[in-house]
């Protein structure tokens, strides 16, 4: 199938230069516009090579004919009057939108023609010659020759015409009218506006994707309905076409066939794929197929795989092949700043799956916009799990003149793309854009395929969003900053983050408008901080997908788009603005956390139980024993929590260090684990040492020197235990479930201890200024030299007592001492002494939790992801290291946000 699509691009491509009608001046001409920002395909777009690419892979015929290229255009008042043999003064590039610098329009029009002429090949006499468009925004009418031929509303999908009935022999004319009013309140637009701005970008209206010809048999197939049938072995394939007809399907692999079928139009053929190689990720594998109708040959592709969900390590979880494949994608919102919603050349569309891949993603979320065939198939090879979105009607709350038109484009978008292996999710609404009717529309979306997931309304938790209606697969949070958390999956539905990130870095020389871009998060200003940034709260993901059952995330964006600069890329696609390896390596690690593979190393964690009825418990330590139970109180909270650190006897593997007795790691002798101090000896060492592997919803701990020996909980104690042993623990029942753990977010927080409701100052560790404490002065922290001569005021505002955090019970708070219930918090980054005003905000903005730091401890914010309190330039600031602000400066910072914990200056 890939070498047949190879050898098809560019074959029998028509010139793409307009040929003069009979008694007309002169052809039209194109010149293409300038873009404010050209990509590295825009110059390699010419008449002759305009998407030359067989446009349909699904469904491919050896004979066509490509009518992209130059055509007549004319924007127009209305459609009444075509332009029947009258020459069109401008030319466009076909299938560039009109608003494109492609096109050589640039400008929108309510109204248009289109118009050319085509000959057809001889050795097509005999059949029916269809002409085919991709997709045409919004309602298309089309005339051969002067005769009707068809009408077709709809932005997103694509249509055919029969016009056998009207072609003559040599030139024939073909005009095109279409009205593309933008008008959201009457049919689906997605982000396209006539005056765009902010996160709503340039409209595309006419002809956008490529148009054919092609020849068919009187008795033909129109489509093929693939869906795979894992546990069967079976390819379950509809055929679509001429009613009654009888058809022959074959599977292929490497060019040998493996499995055949026979039917009728319309039946469900249930052709053998036997041993079949599943479609995946990590291994994008995609057999042909040949279907056969009579003289109408067409071929086309699918993947063997499974979707579904279930309850994993007890939680509910998305499922591909029978397992939780973690989902890691982008927002792909598919702009383009030369051809707008059509990328200037197939490599180009190639290009950006090809580097979300490279960049360690597995998924895409295509956002409001239905792609060309072409992209679907690129992300079906390269093994881009893709969740689909409804591009939505532009009121940001109902419109009910459009629903009508949504649910008509629905329905044609699911049944045409319903067969795209990669395609793992529905998504009818975002954020509410348009919503109503959802609980209705989900039903309506499981009538046409009921083997995806449902995700009702990504960012249900945001916006114009309506009540959730309870009967989608999905509850899914829009968070961009990570610092609120996401919903709980529960029993029916799986949870997902659908966006996050949005952090911005503007480029100069590659701006859409200089000086104009903007992000949803913060601007940063260089590779380093903007990198550094997106590691931290893609780690605050993969601490999610245990702690909280995350089975999903989305990060905006792939690439800028016009103003909006959250791109990885930049809009033209020129500059990579962050680090390519650490991208990588933090998506590497929330996929290995989400398979068991990875435990957040470097961390403190908890281990929690993951077998069915027991999910409560978890793994701690009492009398140097380790056990599971219900975690209730602080005693317990410090015994479940352990340091997981490079493993003592490999490094590869992980031993796990006590928070609360340090020096002390769990340990097996003679099989059952317990909490022992190290004693430096290479038995300890072994003992000590645990191998992550994957497990059923978690991980499993493999004992390095007992291998086949995993850490198990039974009847309340743990052991190190293999299945089918001698021993009791070793039991089979339940083996699996029982020695498979969720790393969670640690049960008790704080990585050093501070001492509750006692008075105590905090010295700068900074070489030079440790002679200076933090304190609080006219309503601002700052730090300032203090001693003994110091005035008694001075002394009393470098004064804390330290509270349980306000926030979190097993962090801090810092009440003035000077002025009772008056706590540090910051607001607006600024470290600050205020009264709490009750809110939960106020409560997160004054709790922080203490982690060991260089020379005193850090005090982490709960709500400001990856920021520590700091002093920069005597001011005092929750920072991050290398972020967007000069306070957040990576000079000095592990020192600038330790603090030495010191006798209080007033008692």
């Amino acid at each position: 199938m890939r070498k047949l699509l190879s050898g098809l691009t560019g074959l029998l491509v028509l010139s793409t230069l307009v040929i003069a009608l009979p008694g007309t001046a002169s052809a039209a001409v194109w010149q293409p516009k300038p873009a404010p920002l050209t990509t590295p395909w825009t110059a390699q777009v010419s008449p002759t090579n305009a998407l030359p690419e067989y446009p349909r892979p699904q469904l491919v015929r050896s004979d066509w004919l490509n009518l992209n290229g130059v055509w007549e255009f004319a924007g127009v008042p209305n459609l009444s009057s075509p332009p029947f043999g009258r020459t069109l003064a401008e030319g466009v590039l076909v299938p560039y939108p009109i608003e494109s610098a492609l096109s050589g329009i640039k400008r929108h029009e309510d109204h248009m023609f289109y118009r050319r002429t085509f000959t057809t090949p001889s050795q097509w006499n005999g059949r029916r010659v269809k002409l085919n468009f991709g997709a045409v925004t919004w309602e298309t009418r089309v005339w051969v020759n002067g005769v009707s031929v068809g009408a077709h509303t709809g932005g997103f999908d694509a249509f055919s015409f029969d016009i056998t009935n009207a072609l003559r022999a040599g030139a024939n004319e073909v005009i095109v009218g279409v009205r593309s009013t933008v008008d959201g309140s009457l049919y689906p637009i997605g982000k396209q506006r006539r005056n765009p701005s902010g996160i709503f970008y340039t409209a595309t209206s006419g002809i956008w994707q490529t148009v054919w010809l092609e020849p068919v048999a009187a008795n033909h197939i129109t489509r093929l309905d693939t869906t795979p049938d894992v546990p069967a072995g079976v390819l379950d394939l509809v055929v679509q076409g001429t009613a009654g007809q009888p058809v022959r399907a074959e599977v292929l692999s490497g060019g040998q066939v493996v499995g055949t079928a026979t039917g009728t139009v319309g039946g469900h053929l249930r052709v053998p794929v036997p041993n079949a190689r599943l479609w995946s990720p990590d291994d994008p594998f995609l057999y042909d197929l040949r279907v056969t109708m009579g003289s109408d040959v067409v071929t086309g592709y699918f993947g063997m795989r499974s979707l579904g969900k279930a309850m994993v390590g007890g939680v509910m979880r998305p499922l591909l092949n029978g397992k939780f494949v973690f989902q890691l994608g982008t927002l792909d919102q598919g702009y383009w700043p030369d051809g707008i919603y059509t990328a200037p050349t197939d490599a180009a569309l190639r290009f950006d799956l090809e580097r979300q891949k490279a960049l360690g993603f597995n998924m895409v979320r295509k956002h409001i916009k239905v792609e060309p065939a072409r992209w679907y198939y690129h992300a079906d090879r390269l093994g881009l799990m893709v969740w689909q979105d409804m591009p939505s009607l532009d009121a940001v709350d109902d419109a009910p003149n459009g629903h009508a038109n949504f649910e008509s484009e629905l329905r044609r978008m699911i049944d045409q793309l319903k067969g795209i292996t990669s395609i793992v999710q529905w998504v009818p609404f975002n954020e509410g854009w348009g919503e109503y009717d959802a609980g209705r529309i989900v039903n309506l979306v499981r009538s046409i395929d009921n083997t995806r997931l449902i995700n009702h309304n990504s960012g249900s938790n945001c916006c114009v969003s309506d009540p959730d209606p309870g009967n989608g697969d999905i509850i899914d949070d829009h968070a961009y900053q990570m610092s609120s958390g996401t919903r709980l999956p529960d029993a029916n539905r799986v949870a997902m983050l659908g966006e996050f990130g949005g952090l911005g870095r503007r480029i100069v020389g590659h701006e859409w408008q200089p000086g104009a871009g903007f992000a949803y998060g913060e601007l940063f200003p260089d590779e380093t901080s903007l990198t550094g940034r997106y590691v931290e709260i893609t780690k605050e993901v993969g601490r999610f997908v245990h702690a909280r059952g995350l089975s999903a995330s989305v990060y905006t964006e792939p690439y800028d788009v016009e103003n909006e600069v959250n791109g990885f890329y930049t809009y033209d696609r020129q500059v990579l603005k962050v680090t390519e390896a650490r991208v990588r390596e933090v998506n590497r690690r929330v996929l290995a956390i989400a398979n068991g593979t990875e435990v957040g190393r470097g961390e403190t964690i908890s281990l929690k139980v993951t077998t069915s009825g027991y999910t409560d418990r978890h793994l701690r330590h009492r009398d140097s024993v380790a056990r599971t139970d219900v975690i209730g109180d602080d005693a317990g909270r410090l015994d479940a929590t352990f340091w997981a650190r490079p493993g003592l006897a490999d490094a590869a593997c992980l031993s796990f260090e006590s928070r609360n007795f340090p020096g002390r790691f769990l340990r097996h002798s003679a099989f059952r684990v317990r909490s022992d101090a190290n004693d430096g000896s290479a038995g300890f060492a072994g003992d000590a040492t645990f191998c992550a592997r994957s497990g059923n919803g978690g991980t499993v701990l493999e004992s390095r020197n007992l291998p086949g020996h995993f850490i198990r909980h039974y009847a309340e104690n743990v052991y190190v235990a293999r299945s089918g042993g001698p021993n009791p623990w070793d039991s089979a029942t339940s083996f699996a479930a029982d020695t498979t753990w969720a790393a969670v977010v640690p049960l008790w927080r704080s990585g050093a201890d501070l001492p509750l409701d006692q008075a105590r100052s905090f010295r700068v560790t900074t070489p030079g200024f440790t002679d200076r404490y933090l304190r609080h002065q006219a309503g601002l922290a700052r730090t300032d030299v203090v001693n003994a001569a110091s005035p008694e005021l001075l002394k009393a505002d470098a004064t804390f007592i330290v509270r349980r955090g306000l926030a979190e019970p097993s962090c801090y708070s810092f009440e003035a001492r000077n002025f009772p219930g008056q706590y540090l918090r910051h607001a607006a980054f600024r470290v600050r002494l205020a009264a709490s005003d009750g809110t939960d905000l106020f409560r997160r903005d004054a709790t922080f939790c203490a982690q060991p730091g260089v020379g005193g401890v850090r005090l982490t914010s709960v709500n400001e992801l990856g920021a520590s309190m700091r002093h920069y330039a005597e001011e005092v600031w929750v920072a991050v290291n290398g972020g967007a602000h000069a306070y957040d400066s990576p000079t000095s910072y592990d020192a600038d946000v330790s603090w030495a914990v010191t006798a209080p200056w007033t008692a």
